[in-house]
């Protein structure tokens, strides 16, 4: 499956590649990656001659159905790991677990740091737990990967991609194991962490913001809630003033058609005085 789906890729969408030679033929590696589209997962392997495992959430795999078995026979095929993230530290290690075993067969490892697509292009901070204790437990090296204009062709929440080239842009390997040995340092985490995000943004040439996606979401959330909220309570407070210039238009035309009756009895009470 994973070859006609690459063969697919090349031929649609024809990705450009740079830094292709920085793959090692053979041995296990980590493809850390930024984050931009659901279809990175895709095109990222669809360029390269070696099987490519990431991390896919469990919800793909076990959804019932016809629809939900063929998702799931789908991401099987192009080498995805089932995990359950509802488990909050739970799920981060079996993620970890997970990228240790692909690593010990020797195979290559992808993982996407900041730990969601980025909700607005920019590359987020990258979270210290799964990329660097994988990287420590094994001594693969990790190598920098940007993906390119993908969120281009697939925004979230868009079904139908759009026809035109990513790129991805593949940098020097990185070796950490001058740390060997200190998994339990937080702040030794926390370094390789950002030495990698650095590199993914030196490739992929984004803005860098100091903060997590997660985080970022959140907080995009709340500002179109908000702003929705605003836009109901204009939209209540114009339909109110409607009303109220409604009644007082109509207020205005009984006074009127009142004021008009009694002159007109007052012109006639006149005329019958004359006669």
């Amino acid at each position: 499956m994973k070859l006609s789906l690459g063969n697919g890729l090349r031929l649609a969408f024809r990705p450009w590649v740079e830094g292709l030679e920085n793959i090692p033929a053979k041995g296990p590696a980590i493809l850390a990656s930024n984050h931009l589209s659901f279809s990175d997962s895709f095109f990222l392997p669809a360029v390269l001659d070696r099987k490519v495992t990431f991390i896919a959430k469990a919800e793909y795999f076990t959804t019932p159905g016809v629809k939900g078995r063929l998702t799931a026979a789908f991401f099987k095929g192009i080498g995805q790991l089932p995990v359950d993230r509802s488990g909050g530290r739970g799920a981060g290690e079996a993620a970890v677990r997970s990228g240790i075993q692909v690593l010990e067969r020797g195979e290559l490892f992808g993982i996407y740091p900041e730990g969601t697509r980025s909700p607005d292009g920019r590359l987020y901070r990258g979270k210290p737990g799964g990329l660097a204790r994988v990287a420590l437990a094994t001594g693969a090296p990790v190598i920098p990967i940007a993906m390119i204009d993908t969120e281009k062709i697939q925004p979230p929440g868009k079904v139908v991609p759009k026809l035109m080239r990513p790129g991805i842009r593949i940098g020097r390997p990185l070796d950490f194991s001058r740390y060997q040995g200190m998994d339990g340092d937080r702040f030794v985490l926390r370094s390789i962490t950002d030495e990698v995000m650095y590199e993914i943004m030196k490739l992929s040439g984004q803005e860098y913001v100091d903060m997590y996606a997660t985080a970022a979401k959140r907080q995009i959330a709340e500002r179109e809630k908000a702003e929705k909220a605003e836009r109901a309570a204009r939209h209540r407070a114009g339909k109110a003033r409607g009303g109220e210039m409604a009644r007082e238009g109509g207020e205005s035309g009984g006074a009127g058609k009142s004021a008009g009756s009694g002159g007109g009895t007052g012109s006639a009470g006149g005329d019958d005085r004359a006669a």
